[in-house]
């Protein structure tokens, strides 16, 4: 892999990040812009070392890395998860972590298109359904 396509699929998951991240911020939750932008570059960083490990062997599985990035960035998740009386707080910051990560896979396999529209899908379900969300719990 060429350092400038290397150089572009990290900088097209961390800006994919920082998008998730700032709604995320601009909310004031938990995971904010840092969080999410690392988790996606961090993700993409793994999967790049996958591709780069594998060059021309054909006997190497890459999808072992992304299944071993959706274990560890479950853990994390785990930890921004509280429980508070019979509330739980949490869940979903730590769903739109998983989700950063994925986007990051996306992006450092390349799936530019793929990318944006898993960007913008995290982004408008953070946004759109908090109200929707509201109203059902208040009912």
């Amino acid at each position: 892999m060429a350092i400038t396509d290397f150089t572009i699929r990290l900088l097209v998951a961390l800006f994919a990040g920082l998008s998730i991240g700032f709604e995320r911020q601009w909310h004031h939750k938990a995971a904010g812009l840092k969080t999410n932008m690392l988790v996606a570059t961090g993700a993409a960083i793994f999967v790049l070392l996958s591709f780069i490990l594998k060059g021309d062997e054909s006997s190497i599985d890459v999808t072992r890395i992304v299944a071993q990035v959706v274990t560890g960035v479950g853990f994390l998740g785990a930890g921004v998860i509280f429980r508070e009386g019979s509330d739980v707080h949490g869940l979903s910051t730590a769903a739109t972590i998983w989700c950063s990560a994925a986007v990051g896979c996306l992006a450092a396999s390349g799936m530019y298109y793929e990318t944006l529209i898993a960007t913008i899908l995290v982004i408008l379900i953070n946004i759109f359904l908090r109200p929707v969300e509201r109203w059902l719990n208040e009912r």
